[in-house]
């Protein structure tokens, strides 16, 4: 079977979305003959193999309202001559270049998010966004919430859409004799309790609700990441009065990000808007048996953590209710154990790559046997 995926950016590019889309392609690939169609920062296109995966990697025009305009995308397509096309949305270039390829192959929707920022590009978007969907095969989405929060997805056929959650590979973050020792220097370094925040730091975020809450809070914090709002944060923090606990960590390797799950006491996922569907983070938090405390948002994110069973959740943007949840949670070894270890057997059963990839595959097989 020849698949296409056809994404915005690929690995090392380490997003929550590029991660899952990683995780996925590496297994898919050991199935199918999978080919992975990005974009590249330049104009140039790069091809090479990423464990195991073809990715092509476009040159770019322009990037417009966050859209990369990847002129040759379409002729890629059409020469692959996939049996299957699998588009991660919100790309609106991928929609139309689906059509302007003349439509090849099975379509495969996943649905990770609407757009929501880009208000005038989604309703000069919004006749090809519809019919796109309606063309697919499949539409797959991450939870059920996504299917109840989109408006472009509520007025489809339920069969239409299915839910395949997000997954890691829980072994990664096991607690190693190398991620004990890590996590233990940075305990040492920053002091306990500590609060980790692990994200681009972008608006919808709500870094600045965490910083705001860190005020009521007897605890440091590592905030790990990069993002166009890093500057404005640490100002933020210095006016606040809590820079002194509030650590800036950029972006960190693998083993280095690992450790810190294991160094948290509690990991905080404090975002403000429904751009924030699913939160991947959540669920490396939960594999190294750490709770979380998230917001109630409309869509996927309070669906993975359940309040009073792997975490807690409270209001988005509030807070107040943010800094009594960590609180509640700093002050009761008991009750953060208790969370921690049923975060850790949810990811088990329920958020693995391994089901995650069969779940795709049997999708894949299904639509191309109708």
């Amino acid at each position: 079977m020849n698949v296409v995926h056809l994404g915005k950016y690929y690995w090392p590019y380490h997003r929550g979305i590029e991660t899952y889309l990683r995780l996925l392609s590496e297994r898919l690939a050991r199935h199918v003959n999978l080919d992975v169609l990005v974009t590249h920062d330049s104009l140039r296109t790069v091809r090479d193999t990423v464990n195991g995966v073809r990715v092509t990697r476009l040159g770019r025009l322009c990037e417009l309202s966050s859209m990369s305009v990847c002129p040759s995308l379409p002729i890629e397509l059409r020469r692959l001559r996939p049996d299957v096309v699998h588009v991660h949305l919100p790309n609106p270039w991928a929609e139309l270049c689906w059509y302007l390829a003349g439509k090849p192959g099975r379509l495969v929707v996943s649905f990770h998010s609407d757009i929501i920022r880009q208000r005038i590009l989604l309703q000069l978007h919004k006749p090809l966004h519809r019919a796109f969907l309606r063309a697919a095969s499949r539409i797959i989405v991450a939870t059920p919430r996504h299917i109840e929060f989109s408006p472009f997805l509520a007025g489809l056929p339920r069969e239409r859409c299915t839910v395949i959650p997000y997954g890691i590979d829980p072994a990664r973050f096991a607690p190693t004799e190398a991620a004990i020792g890590a996590a233990r220097g940075m305990r040492a370094r920053f002091g306990v309790p500590l609060v980790l925040f692990a994200g681009h730091l972008v608006y919808y975020k709500g870094v600045d609700v965490l910083i705001s809450a860190a005020a009521r809070v007897n605890a440091q914090f590592m905030i790990v990441g990069t993002g166009p709002l890093r500057a404005k944060l640490e100002a933020f923090a210095a006016r606040t009065g809590v820079a002194g606990r509030v650590h800036f960590m950029g972006a960190l390797d693998e083993d280095d990000l690992v450790a810190a799950y294991h160094a948290c006491d509690v990991f905080c996922l404090p975002s403000t808007a429904r751009s924030e569907a699913f939160g991947i983070v959540q669920l490396e938090a939960f594999a190294a048996g750490k709770p979380v405390v998230s917001t109630n948002l409309p869509s996927g994110v309070p669906w993975v953590n359940r309040d009073g069973e792997t975490g807690l959740v409270v209001p988005p943007g509030n807070a107040g209710a943010l800094a009594d949840a960590l609180n509640a949670l700093l002050g009761d070894e008991t009750l953060r154990a208790r969370l921690g270890a049923q975060a850790s057997r949810r990811v088990e059963t329920d958020f693995t790559a391994d089901r995650m990839a069969d779940d795709t595959m049997r999708v894949y097989e299904e639509i191309t046997k109708q």
